[in-house]
């Protein structure tokens, strides 16, 4: 039971953080761009150009993010701790699991302090939930227990290397044509998928291992 309930967290919490983003978005006065605009821009209270390139930023339903991303946080939390059953005992799946936990105090920092009210809690925020965040995945393509298929720890491979890919090149500032917001989010969101997809595929039934026999019956 603690399992599902734990998969369900991160289903929940991951799908109400987009819908969250979604609406957020659709309240601002002016367009926001997904390649133009950096997420925590829609949490900042004030309106008025912003950045090191002054961006215009008006996010009215800033309020309703912010609370977005403290959920996000809280039921990312309950996830790692609750589906205690899909990690290996010992040190491998006790990392990955902090590393995990560390990730998700990023996005209640990053809800608790906006940008533009104290910014160096929000970047510490960033950090943990980019950064550590995308080394937690790694640390979960060997913290996984036997019994969940091979697919899902390569998955966590797979998006670490995206996530890690994006963080260095959004420091760099290197866009590749995407944006600031874009390349952001090829560092922030490989963690959020895959967190949901490993936590629809425990709710289907899919995080077991197939045992074929080894003989046909008769």
């Amino acid at each position: 039971m603690g399992d599902r309930l734990g998969q369900a967290a991160w289903v929940v919490g991951v799908t109400q953080f987009f819908v969250i983003h979604a609406i957020v978005e659709s309240a601002w006065p002016r367009p926001y761009s997904w390649a133009a605009h950096n997420i925590s821009d829609l949490g900042n209270v004030t309106c008025g150009p912003q950045g090191r390139e002054p961006r215009y930023v008006c996010s009215p339903e800033h309020d309703l993010m912010n609370g977005s991303f403290i959920a996000l946080s809280v039921l990312f939390l309950a996830g790692v701790v609750l589906a205690g059953g899909l990690w290996r005992r010992g040190p491998a799946g006790l990392v990955a699991r902090t590393a995990l936990a560390t990730t998700a105090c990023g996005f209640a920092l990053a809800g608790l302090a906006p940008a533009d009210v104290d910014e160096p809690v929000h970047v510490l925020g960033a950090v943990l939930a980019l950064a550590v965040g995308n080394v937690a995945l790694f640390l979960a393509g060997v913290g996984l227990a036997d019994r969940v298929p091979r697919l899902w720890r390569r998955a966590a491979v797979v998006a670490a290397a995206t996530g890690a890919t994006g963080c260095v090149l959004l420091a760099l500032q290197r866009d590749l044509g995407l944006g600031t917001g874009g390349m952001e989010r090829v560092a922030a969101y490989p963690i959020l998928l895959w967190a949901f997809a490993l936590g629809l595929a425990g709710l289907l039934g899919r995080l077991d291992r197939v045992t074929w026999p080894t003989t046909r019956p008769g």
